[in-house]
C-alpha cells in the first residue's frame, strides 16, 4: 500500500466519523439524551468508512467485467421493483406502501445483482474483452485440466513468473478431482489429495490469479469435451499433459499448452558426436544395449554398453529421437567409435 492510498483512507474515516458526529448534533430528538449520542454518531460514521473499506478489498478481487454485470444487474432489479410498487401507490397507509417499496427494491436488487454477476460471461459482443480484468486481450485465460493439476508443474512454472494468469479452474474439473480424492484406492486418493494441495498452494501464494468457473454443460458428460467447450466460450488454452486431449483439441481447433512439450523443450541439447558420462541402470531392449538416464530424466540407449551393468561409461551421441512421449538420446561407447573413425 503506498503513502496516497493510506492518506486517502484516513482521510475517508475521518470525513465519516466528522459526518456522523455532525449528523447527531442536528438531531432535535437526540438533544436530550446528551453529549454521548453525538459520539454514537461518530462511531456510527466510522463503522461505515470501515465498511466502505472492506467493499473496496472485494473489488479489486473482482474481474472488473463481473462488477460491470453486477452493477447492471442491480440498476435493472431496482427499475423492475419501482415499476412494480406503482400497483401499490393507492394505498392510504404509507407506512405499508413504504415497507412494500423497500421489500420489492430488496427482492429484485438482490436478484439482479447475483444474477448480472454471473450471467455476464454469456455476454458476447465485440470489444467485450476489453472488461475484463488484466490485459483484456481475447484468449488470454488458461483453463487447467485435472492431470496438469495432479501433476503438479503448473505451480513450479507459475513460482517462475513464465506462465501469467489468469488461470481458470472449471466447477466440474474440481469435481473430478475431488473423486478421485475420495476414491477407495490408495493411488488414486493420494493423487486426487495431490491435486487439491497443488490448487491451495497456488491460490495462496498469490502470483497468479486463480479463478473457480461455474460454468457447465448439462448435455456433455466427458469432462475432455466439456474443457474443449469452455475454452472455445472463453476463446482460451487447455492447460494440459494428457496427450488424448491435446490431439482432440487440436482437431478441434482449441489452443493447447501441453507441459510435457514445455518440458521436453526445456531440456538440454547434446549435438550428435557430443561425449556424455553416464552410469548403465539396466539392460536395453535390443541385444548389448545398456539403457542409463541424464540428470533430467532423459533415457539413454547405449550401444554394446550391456557388459558394464552398474558402471560408468562415456559415450558419443550418435542420434536423437524428439516423439511427444519425450526424447531418447542413442549413443555409442567412446572407445568404438574411436575404432569406427580410425
Amino acid at each position: 500500500m503506498n503513502v496516497a492510498q493510506t492518506i486517502l483512507r484516513l482521510l475517508l474515516v475521518a470525513i465519516c466519523s466528522v459526518s456522523g458526529y455532525l449528523v447527531a448534533t442536528q438531531l432535535p430528538a437526540f438533544d436530550t439524551l446528551g453529549t454521548w449520542v453525538k459520539w454514537v454518531g461518530a462511531f456510527t460514521g466510522f463503522i461505515f468508512a470501515l465498511f466502505a473499506l472492506s467493499i473496496e478489498k472485494l473489488i479489486k478481487r473482482l474481474p472488473l467485467k463481473v462488477i460491470f454485470g453486477s452493477t447492471l444487474g442491480l440498476v435493472s432489479g431496482l427499475i423492475i421493483a419501482q415499476l412494480l410498487g406503482y400497483a401499490f401507490s393507492a394505498l392510504q397507509n404509507s407506512a405499508i406502501r413504504i415497507s412494500i417499496s423497500v421489500i420489492l427494491s430488496c427482492i429484485f436488487g438482490y436478484i439482479g445483482l447475483v444474477l448480472g454477476g454471473k450471467k455476464v460471461e454469456e455476454f458476447r459482443w465485440p470489444g467485450w474483452p476489453i472488461l475484463s480484468k488484466g490485459t483484456g486481450r481475447r484468449g488470454s485465460e488458461k483453463i487447467l485440466d485435472t492431470s496438469a493439476i495432479i501433476d503438479g508443474r503448473i505451480a513450479d512454472i507459475c513460482e517462475t513468473g513464465f506462465l501469467e494468469g489468469p488461470l481458470l479452474v472449471p466447477q466440474f474439473v474440481l469435481q473430478e478431482l475431488q473423486h478421485i480424492a475420495d476414491s477407495g484406492d490408495n493411488l488414486k486418493r493420494a493423487r486426487g489429495r495431490r491435486g487439491l494441495d497443488i490448487l491451495n498452494r497456488m491460490r495462496k501464494d498469490g502470483r497468479v490469479e486463480i479463478k473457480v468457473v461455474d460454468q457447465d454443460f448439462p448435455r456433455i458428460h466427458d469432462v475432455d469435451s466439456k474443457l474443449i467447450a469452455l475454452a472455445r466460450e472463453f476463446h482460451g488454452k487447455i492447460v494440459t499433459n494428457d496427450f488424448n486431449l491435446n490431439k482432440v483439441a487440436q482437431l478441434q481447433g482449441v489452443p493447447v499448452l501441453n507441459m510435457n512439450q514445455l518440458a521436453n523443450a526445456l531440456k538440454p541439447m547434446v549435438l550428435p558426436g557430443e561425449v556424455l558420462h553416464l552410469h548403465i541402470m539396466r539392460e536395453g531392449k535390443e541385444q548389448g544395449q545398456g539403457v542409463a538416464y541424464l540428470d533430467d530424466g532423459t533415457m539413454v540407449v547405449v550401444e554394446n554398453a550391456s557388459r558394464y551393468l552398474g558402471q560408468d561409461v562415456e559415450a558419443a551421441v550418435t542420434s536423437i529421437l524428439q516423439t511427444t512421449a519425450g526424447r531418447m538420446i542413442f549413443t555409442t561407447l567412446k572407445e568404438d567409435a574411436h575404432q569406427r573413425r580410425q
